[in-house]
This record gives C-alpha cells, structure tokens and sequence, in this order.
C-alpha cells in the first residue's frame, strides 16, 4: 500500500514539473494553458467560489444517482420476476439506450427550467440504465447448479430471488454501478453548460468567457478529484463485499 501510494505520488509530481517546464520552456501564453503553479494559485484565491459551486454539483449528483439508483434496482427486479414485464419493457429500454442521453440536455433544462430539478433528472437518465442493465443480467444468470437447488426445493419466485439471485448478482451490479458513477460527473457537468446559474459547469463556462483559464483549470483539476474519489469510494465498497463472499 506505501509503495503503490509512493509511485502515485512520484508520478504525479513528475507530471506537473512536465507541464510546469513545457508552460516555461516553450513560452505558453497563460490564457492558453496556465502553468500548475497558476492553476494552484487560482485554487487558493478561488476557494470560497469553488467550494460553493462544488456542493451545488455534488448535491444534484447525489440525488439524480440515488434516483437513477432506486429506478434501476426497481426495474432489474420487476423484470428479473415477471415474464409479462420483460415482454413489454425491455424493447423499450432497448430503444431508450440507443438514443444519446446527453442530447436531451437542452430537452431536459427547457422543459425542468435552469435550476436544480433538470441536473438531478439528467443524472438520473444517465445512470438508470448502466445499473438496471447489469443488474438484470446479473439477476438472471443464475448458475445452473443453483438452478437446480431452487426447482428441487420448490422456492418460490420471490425466494429464490431474494436467497439465490441476488447475492449471485452483487458482482454485476457493482459493475454497472461503477459504469454509472463514471458517466453521472460527466452528466452534470453537460447538464450545468446547457443552462445553469450555478455549479462546476457552470463556473467553467463562466471562467472560460472571462478568460479565467487558470479558474476554468482548477475547476476542471475538483472536478476530477471529485470524480475519482466517488468511483474509488463505490470501487472500495464493491472489494469489500467480494472479500465477504469469498
């Protein structure tokens, strides 16, 4: 764990004195790419705003993914259990996959208005389908072995779900969840530069139309700390319960 903690470390600081040296060497105007010194800079003095724009993003991503979650594990269940509800849903759902989520950004923000409501909604969309997909898959491919217990035993529908189906489809499920919290960051961000008053997005935009390059970089530099420790946190959470099934 040091050593691996040791070569991140080292790499990364290799890789801002890269930048810093390619910024002074080759002369970079700083409204171009602004050194990480700059960059470091516009953190420190931007802090409150940076803060402050950063819990209105982290806030609509923790609701639009809890709603996109709840969604999916509703939706894998009802179709994992009913035959009628696969008949009639997954053409549907195959359909809506096919159509780009982050196209309806603009359909979305005209519809739900400029605040929160169409962020939360956007994220919803964008992770509802990762977790439902795989969780269904997941739920229905049941090892035959354990197929054959549940029909031997007479369980029912519901039993075997909740007893055989569902710890067998922990493993997919974590898959899908960690599809959808490497898509929701990028969901907000896209929903917050259709129209938004606040949020990283919308600071970025702000930045950029300033010509704040090194706020525009240290808004993107939290922004991918934020994105990495939510999919390091659900990443940690999915180790955990292999190591309590092994």
């Amino acid at each position: 764990m040091t050593n691996r903690l040791f070569r991140t470390v080292l790499t990364l600081l290799t890789v801002l004195a890269l930048w810093q040296a390619l910024v002074t060497l080759a002369e970079i105007p700083r409204f171009i790419l602004p050194g990480p010194l700059d960059v470091a800079e516009a953190l420190w003095s931007n802090r409150a705003i940076l803060a402050e724009n950063t819990a209105f993003s982290a806030l609509n991503l923790a609701q639009g993914l809890a709603l996109g979650l709840v969604l999916g594990i509703e939706t894998a269940l009802l179709l994992a259990l009913s035959d009628r509800a696969r008949r009639a849903l997954r053409p549907v759902l195959v359909f809506a996959q096919a159509v780009p989520v982050f196209a309806l950004a603009p359909v979305l923000t005209l519809w739900l208005g400029f605040g929160a409501l169409s962020k939360i909604v956007m994220v919803a969309l964008v992770t509802y389908f990762p977790i439902a997909s795989a969780l269904f898959d997941g739920l229905m491919r049941l090892p035959q072995p354990l197929e054959d217990l549940a029909r031997q035993s007479g369980a029912s529908r519901w039993r075997s779900l909740i007893y055989l189906r569902l710890p067998n489809a922990k493993p997919a499920f974590f898959s899908g969840l960690r599809l959808a919290v490497t898509y929701a960051p990028l969901a907000i961000i896209i929903g917050e530069w259709v129209g938004a008053s606040k949020g990283l997005g919308h600071l970025m935009l702000l930045a950029n139309g300033r010509g704040q390059t090194p706020l525009m970089f240290a808004s993107l530099i939290v922004l991918a700390i934020f994105s990495l420790a939510l999919w390091l946190a659900v990443d940690a959470l999915a180790r955990r319960e292999d190591r309590s099934l092994s």
